[in-house]
């Protein structure tokens, strides 16, 4: 099937109400998948996933996928498009639900994403990839939280829950991508105040608190103030026009990053805006973003990176 078939056959089965046990497709790179809904953890209700499996025994590169939704909002099919084509490319994707802010604000949801990680790399082995391959990515807000994730993977408030059948698991990535993330949240929610926009405004403050929330939970600043991060090989991109997160901060947190050790990739894409290839999948620019995002996990999720 051609992409555009694929995404329009997934979208069906996927935008059901009830989803089928598990749901087959068959993509142009030859690679059979099944898509099924797991669940990854229990508190007080089940936590559910949405897993992209390729058929085979591998070994694949492996994602944990972190919706956006202004830290509030949203849930795992968010972003399936993309989803689609990374299994149909013979990559295992993990979108999770996790908390969003109105039912526990941060550090909550990166709580559920640490766990998760975790939780993806201590199963990996049953998805036919293994624990050194696993990786994640986000967009939105959901950019900005893993990369908070990738860079502080043993912070005790993101540990906070354990992982019963491996407790000693680590949840350091072998590389994070973020996608147009809101990287310096502060600077949105001034952009949000100035422009009128009180319900974005309000998403920001149910979810951090205050200001200095906002400060304390934001990568670049973390990395600037000296604090001790992991660094995985990171690809960051976004539009040159998207209204949230400038290229000039993009590049700044590059840098960043860059200075202190990390390798980051940073592409930006001419005249593209926020959630560019969710909106519009089938947009040169969202068709060159996603083959370079399935390069990139490629090189650093292979089994031979794993071995090293």
């Amino acid at each position: 099937m051609k992409r555009r078939d694929l995404l329009q056959a997934g979208g069906a089965i996927l935008g059901t109400a009830m989803l089928p046990t598990a749901a087959r497709a068959q993509a142009a790179a030859n690679h059979e998948f099944v898509v099924k809904d797991i669940v990854y953890h229990r508190d007080d209700k089940p936590r559910l996933a949405r897993l992209y499996q390729p058929a085979g025994s591998g070994p694949f590169p492996a994602v944990l996928q972190i919706h956006g939704g202004a830290w509030n909002n949203k849930n795992r099919t968010d972003g399936q498009n993309t989803s689609l084509d990374l299994a149909a490319a013979g990559i295992v994707v993990l979108a999770i639900d996790f908390r969003n802010a109105p039912e526990a604000p941060y550090p909550a949801s990166l709580q559920d994403i640490n766990y998760g990680i975790r939780w993806l790399k201590a199963h990996a082995g049953e998805f036919g990839s293994s624990a050194a391959q696993i990786g994640a990515y986000g967009t939105s807000s959901g950019g900005h939280q893993v990369l908070l994730a990738a860079i502080r993977p043993d912070d005790p408030r993101y540990r906070a829950l354990s992982l019963a059948e491996a407790p000693d698991m680590d949840a350091k990535l072998a590389f994070v991508v973020s996608g147009w993330g809101v990287l310096f949240p502060l600077e949105r929610y001034k952009l949000a105040k100035a422009k009128g926009d009180e319900t974005l405004a309000k998403s920001h403050d149910i979810f951090f608190g205050s200001e200095a929330g906002q400060i304390e939970a934001t990568p670049a600043l973390i990395i600037e103030r000296g604090e001790k991060v992991y660094l995985p090989p990171a690809l960051v991109f976004q539009g040159t026009k998207d209204q949230w997160t400038s290229v000039e901060l993009a590049q700044r947190f590059a840098d960043d990053y860059r200075k202190v050790g990390g390798t980051m990739d940073l592409a930006l894409y001419e005249g593209s805006g926020h959630t560019f290839v969710n909106e519009h999948p089938f947009d040169p620019n969202s068709v060159k973003a996603v083959q370079t995002m399935i390069a990139f996990i490629k090189k650093h999720g292979s089994e031979r990176r794993a071995q090293q």
